[in-house]
């Protein structure tokens, strides 16, 4: 039997309805198109946006990204109002604030801010929450001097016009290549995960490149800041940053061996103000396990020194 379709009159009288469903296939079929090609502009103008959002944000030169998750900062926001007592909105805008003063000044300064974004962020809004005793604040181990310089800038914002003291070797050698851990969670996981990262930099620890990034404090706090070259164990620095009492006191210097961080905590329980903000960095650092054994040892000889809680990778301390 031939084909309904090959019959003449067949064909003339569905002609029509054969045109009518041409055309809207055809309308259909442009549209689509239309849309195909508006989305591949867009995906290619997202591109050229992400590549030079990466060259602003990506681990080259420091330790990780700088490109957190709303997981991380939810996280976050959870840690420091837990030990800071401030209220959710409060800790996120100050973590926000911390967040953009650390790309701001990476992006000026010299050298890198070690630590991932979570444990800088996290250092530096919780410790102007923690509202420190007095304005005096003593770092011990500053490597480039960035963290230290944006401390700076966090206190100010919080209405403190701080004195910095720093004590560091500055051994000169640059900071160069190796791995650091940065965040490696995604949005839908519980933490960040640190994964290694390639860390290329080759900024020596000096006093001059130091002082270079205390400038981008745009304070008198960052231009009078007082260096003392060595460790918190030598007879003449102790002496030299005796002067006074501190009332916010960062311990990142030597955690290779747990007896470099027992002599910073020992300097720390000294010079430590009634109420001081203690800063303990690398507490959560698997890497440097020094750190926490270190911590347990002195906390059990009876110290005035209360652990007050962790957020990210840092342990936070109060003086009595």
């Amino acid at each position: 039997m031939p084909s309904l379709l090959s019959n003449r009159l067949a064909q003339r009288v569905l002609r029509p309805a054969f045109t009518l469903v041409e055309q809207r296939l055809e309308r259909a079929t442009n549209a689509l198109q239309a849309d195909l090609d508006a989305l591949h502009h867009e995906v290619a103008d997202l591109r050229r946006q992400s590549y030079g959002l990466g060259l602003l944000l990506d681990h080259a030169g420091r330790d990780g990204h700088r490109m957190p998750t709303a997981t991380q900062l939810d996280t976050l926001v959870r840690e420091v109002t837990t030990v800071t007592g401030a209220s959710g909105d409060h800790a996120r805008r100050d973590l926000t604030v911390a967040y953009r003063t650390v790309v701001a000044l990476e992006a000026l300064g010299v050298g890198r801010l070690a630590g991932s974004t979570s444990d800088v962020c996290g250092k530096l809004a919780t410790v102007p929450l923690l509202a420190p005793p007095n304005e005096d604040v003593l770092e011990i181990g500053t490597q480039h001097g960035l963290f230290a310089t944006a401390l700076l800038r966090m206190l100010h914002r919080a209405g403190v016009e701080p004195r910095l003291t720093i004590v560091d070797r500055l051994a000169g050698a640059a900071d160069g290549a190796g791995t650091a851990d940065g965040e490696g969670a995604a949005d839908g996981a519980k933490a960040a995960v640190p994964v290694p990262v390639p860390v290329l930099v080759s900024v020596p620890v000096r006093e001059d490149v130091v002082r270079a990034n205390l400038a981008l404090c745009g304070s008198r706090s960052g231009a009078q800041a007082r260096i003392e070259r060595g460790a918190s164990g030598d007879p003449e620095v102790r002496a030299a940053v005796s002067d006074r009492r501190y009332g916010v006191i960062v311990l990142a210097g030597d955690a290779s061996s747990v007896q470099a961080v027992l002599a910073d905590l020992e300097c720390a329980e000294e010079l430590a103000a009634q109420r001081a903000v203690v800063v303990l960095d690398g507490h959560g650092d698997d890497t440097r396990p020094a750190v926490a054994e270190a911590l347990g040892k002195h906390l059990a000889n009876g110290s005035r020194l209360k652990l007050v809680g962790r957020v990210a990778g840092t342990a936070f301390l109060r003086a009595d």
